[in-house]
């Protein structure tokens, strides 16, 4: 029978679904619904049907989800009550002395979520070098019991150096615990790292979104036993999966789920078709676009760029996570004019209910899907996810709205406006990502998916003078796919401040030891898994660190050279100063193969033409006859997805429709069908 995995991602519209089986990749889109649970069943239900199975015969289930995230930038997570060292109960409202914008004097700092009269205080005190005062019980019972009072659903516990020696800050987790019925998040448990901040902001969102991810995952859980799936294994924002009951118990790794699987899925299959990256790339630029938002990150020699510090609505997270930059620019992103008169688009999304004004479910205001309609790149018989069709006229008055408050010459220039500002939305973002960090884009490829993805892909290359851009089959539903790559990670770090000369490399190596030991006992299979390690290093003065690899035994001369080269290749130049030791970092990985997919068409790819706008409006283009085409509007060639054969090529101005994503190809580009299916757009040489 074979191995019958399947990954459900759920995004902001779309809830994506990827089932392999026997070398074929079977996939499904489902709108999300309010309880992500029933739609994720809903989408293994559809995913099974189409290939004649059982979902009771699936030997794996992965998922990505948004709860978290949602949590987060709706602020409906629970009710938290915080517990500090005496004297810094303020720590999350005082925060860093950095404003949000400089020159702004009303610029404001987000809302704690955690408010004053829920936060309380204990009596003890804790230094890098050891306990100075213990903590008192019954002072700890004295504030469970006013956090009984204060209704709170869950606790966060964040003390004085507790990353350091923990004792105290176990003791109070441990009351709370038998003294309250709610979960008690403790940051020794959530990030024993320095920085006291960002230590108790991780841990607040770790407590806040808890009791929201317990309550989904158990649901989805009781769900899928119900019909006979495996328990789901959920995607952490560090790009590995885990069980369902580690993420109950540690929350805030869900972050970016779905993001951190598209990345993942993006790598692997940019890298297949047995055909190897371009000698002259320094690797991938992973760009997805879904209903809500658009998400762009880096790929550098077959990993996802990773970090340990991110920021969700203005509330600081430091856990590892793919490295990601996300831009409220999709397909369901509404199209307004600002006070100056300005066309912007976002960061408000029509989402799945009522959705595009071209979905027909009441839905009146204009969407950069709206525009795509108008331009011809989505035609009006498209039906999205196989099931719902589209409403041109619909579409066409939307735009014509937002025409005149914009004071454009009608639907059509208002579309190739909201298309222009989108991509010029996700041009900024994929720049954020390399020029802001020392890299070429033009030294890159654009690995190019989500549902909406491949359409605006290579406009944003030419405009970055990106000249390859990969379009992944499934590329609609690639987060999903990324969900049966992906491995299984676990990451822990410890605080160990020194400055490099002065480190006992014996000492230093019995931290990686402990952390290597704690790791491999929460994997699945410790025999399978090896174990990483890297280094927090930062030059004596600096207030930020770079992470570097390190390998046992440690050898600091070798940290401090490796710290030094990746000094100079971030901001150019090396410095004569000494180098300090600040944090310990562990990842154990037990890797997972992706699924073997076997890639077959038949049948005649053309699908005829459409008229479909390319260049400026109002302008002019040139046809292959040498005429030209008022509007940049010409007839132009359309491809069913599922039909072209391997070694197909053709040039555009060219749309390719799939399933699950539409490809638009412009003038003067040329593509290719690779071995596996997906499809490689070039600049034509001519």
């Amino acid at each position: 029978m074979g191995e019958r995995r399947i990954g459900v991602d759920v995004g902001g519209t779309f809830t994506d679904v990827a089932l392999a089986l026997n070398g074929a990749l079977v996939t499904a889109k489902v709108p999300t619904t309010d309880d992500q649970s029933e739609g994720v069943m809903a989408g293994i239900e559809k995913a099974c049907a189409e290939a004649g199975i059982d979902p009771e015969s699936l030997a794996e289930f992965s998922h990505a989800m948004t709860v978290s995230v949602n949590a987060l930038l709706e602020e409906n997570g629970a009710r938290t009550a915080l517990v500090t060292t005496e004297g810094f109960r303020d720590v999350l409202e005082i925060g860093r002395q950095d404003r949000p914008s400089l020159y702004d004097l009303d610029a404001e700092k987000p809302t704690p979520l955690v408010p004053g009269r829920r936060r309380f205080e204990v009596a003890e005190r804790a230094t890098v070098d050891g306990i100075e005062r213990p903590v008192d019980g019954e002072d700890v019972r004295a504030v469970a019991a006013a956090i009984r009072e204060a209704d709170a659903e869950s606790v966060a516990v964040s003390l004085l150096h507790a990353y350091a020696h923990p004792e105290n800050e176990a003791r109070v987790a441990e009351t709370l615990r038998a003294e309250l019925d709610v979960p008690v998040s403790a940051s020794h448990e959530v990030l024993a790292e320095f920085r006291e901040y960002e230590r108790t902001s991780t841990t607040v969102v770790d407590a806040y979104v808890g009791p929201a991810i317990d309550r989904y995952v158990g649901r989805l859980t009781e769900r899928a036993r119900d019909r006979g799936v495996p328990q789901p294994r959920i995607m952490q924002a560090n790009g590995g999966i885990t069980d369902a009951d580690t993420v109950r118990e540690n929350a805030v790794t869900t972050v970016l789920s779905g993001p951190a699987a598209g990345v993942v899925g993006a790598s692997a299959m940019a890298t297949a078709g047995g055909e190897p990256n371009r000698t002259d790339e320094a690797g991938l630029v992973t760009f997805d676009m879904g209903g809500t938002s658009s998400d762009v990150s880096l790929v550098r020699d077959g990993a996802a760029a990773r970090t340990t510090e991110s920021e969700i609505n203005g509330r600081p997270i430091r856990t590892p996570m793919v490295d990601i930059e996300t831009v409220g620019a999709g397909g369901g992103s509404i199209a307004w004019v600002d006070a100056g008169g300005a066309l912007r688009i976002g960061p408000r999304s029509a989402g799945a209910d009522p959705g595009p004004a071209c979905y027909g479910k009441g839905g009146t205001e204009p969407t950069v899907t709206d525009a795509n309609l108008v331009l011809g790149y989505v035609g009006a018989s498209t039906s999205l996810g196989g099931e719902l069709s589209l409403d041109a006229e619909a579409a066409r008055d939307a735009l014509a709205g937002l025409a005149e408050e914009a004071g454009m010459d009608g639907p059509l220039a208002a579309a190739r406006g909201v298309h222009r500002v989108a991509n010029a939305n996700m041009t900024r973002a994929i720049r954020s990502v390399t020029v802001e960090r020392g890299h070429d884009p033009r030294r890159f490829g654009l690995v190019a998916f989500g549902g909406a993805g491949p359409m605006h892909a290579i406009a944003i290359a030419e405009s970055l003078d990106v000249g390859r851009v990969v379009v992944p089959r499934a590329s609609g539903v690639l987060s999903a796919y990324g969900l049966l790559a992906a491995d299984e990670k676990r990451d822990a770090v410890r605080t160990r401040q020194h400055p490099l000369s002065a480190v006992d490399p014996d000492a230093i190596d019995e931290v990686y030891r402990e952390l290597s030991e704690e790791l491999l006992a929460e994997v699945s299979d410790p025999d399978a898994a090896t174990v990483e390690y890297a280094a927090d290093l930062r030059y004596a003065g600096q207030s930020f660190e770079l992470t570097v690899d390190v390998e046992r035994p440690f050898d600091p001369a070798a940290a401090g050279e490796a710290f030094a080269a990746a000094h100079d290749a971030a901001y150019g130049y090396r410095a004569d100063e000494p180098v300090e030791l600040v944090n310990c970092r562990a990842t154990a990985t037990r890797s997972r193969s992706a699924p073997p997919l076997e890639y077959d068409a038949a049948g005649d790819p053309r699908k005829g033409t459409r008229e479909a706008a390319f260049g400026e409006v109002g302008g002019t283009t040139a046809d292959d006859d040498g005429g030209t085409a008022a509007d940049g509007v010409r007839d132009t060639a359309v491809y069913d997805r599922g039909r072209l054969p391997p070694g197909e090529t053709f040039a555009g101005p060219a749309v390719v429709e799939g399933d699950e994503s539409t490809a638009v190809v412009p003038p003067g580009w040329d593509v290719r069908v690779r071995a596996d299916g997906a499809l490689v757009a070039e600049v034509s040489e001519s």
